[in-house]
């Protein structure tokens, strides 16, 4: 190298500058390229994080909307449909105190049960319609009290248990409906065809899964009876709801269980 032209030198060390200049460019254009690259990907996410967003808004106004009907449903019925029955209870009433026919009377005897059984299935529906009470609490609070007022006319005992439940755990407004349905149904059924003299009632909290059980010390499900809109309703409930309803057949009596991811 020390015995080249200094001419030749020179092309040496103008190429391996012009070489360097090009891998330096080459890395620029990398750089450059990855830089946009990475802003355009950030745009992309960007704009992606906005659109979800707008979905998620727009999700909650729809359910802010949906949530003020129900209240304004839910009032209406209260106070149009409940001073309603309570004027036709009273009089119903009245004219129970006027009437002299036996006949009449008990006519307006069964009317007068009608729209008790009005006035109960409305505030059920009043219940249902309230989102303040999409909560396990509030579940087991409201479907104790029911099940001891609907035993209490006949000679069932109710025995209820709670174990290891977080109340303020949510729940969706729809489980809640379906799973008391499922409730009203197995009490239903208990005592009518159980002839049993105690009813217990339990709600187990294991994590996010919640189980439901009624059991009763009566007679059992016959050998070969076959399922009935009742028992067929409450599997379909549980099944629409991602959970499950198992008919336990046991000697004495018949155990019923509800399961659901919470």
């Amino acid at each position: 190298m020390k015995n080249l032209p200094y001419e030749v030198k020179l092309t040496f060390a103008i190429f391996f500058c012009i070489l360097i200049l090009i891998i330096l460019f080459i890395i620029f254009v990398i750089i450059t390229y990855n830089r946009k690259q990475l802003i355009y990907i950030k745009e992309q996410q960007l704009k992606e994080a906005e659109y979800q967003n707008q979905l998620l808004q727009k999700e909650l106004e729809k359910q802010k909307s949906i949530e003020t009907e129900r209240q304004r449903i839910s009032h209406d019925m209260h106070d149009d449909l409940g001073a309603g029955i309570s004027a036709l209870k009273l009089q119903a009433e009245f004219l129970k105190q006027k009437a002299g026919n036996d006949d009449l009377q008990s006519d307006i005897d069964e009317l007068l049960k009608t729209s008790e059984e009005m006035n109960l299935s409305m505030r059920e529906m009043l219940w249902s319609l309230n989102s303040g009470n999409d909560t396990l609490g509030s579940f087991i609070d409201y479907a104790i009290p029911y099940a001891d007022g609907f035993l209490k006319k006949t000679k069932i005992k109710l025995w209820s248990e709670s174990i290891d439940i977080i109340s303020d755990t949510p729940i969706s407004t729809e489980l809640r409906r379906n799973m008391f349905l499922c409730l009203k149904e197995a009490i239903n059924n208990a005592y009518k065809h159980s002839h049993a003299s105690s009813l217990k009632l339990s709600f187990l909290q294991e994590k996010n899964v919640f189980s439901m059980r009624i059991s009763d010390d009566g007679d059992g499900i016959p050998e070969g009876h076959t399922e009935g809109n009742g028992l067929r309703n409450m599997k379909r409930r549980m099944q629409e709801q991602n959970g499950e309803c198992h008919i336990l057949k046991e000697k004495p009596g018949t155990e019923i269980l509800f399961k659901t991811i919470i």
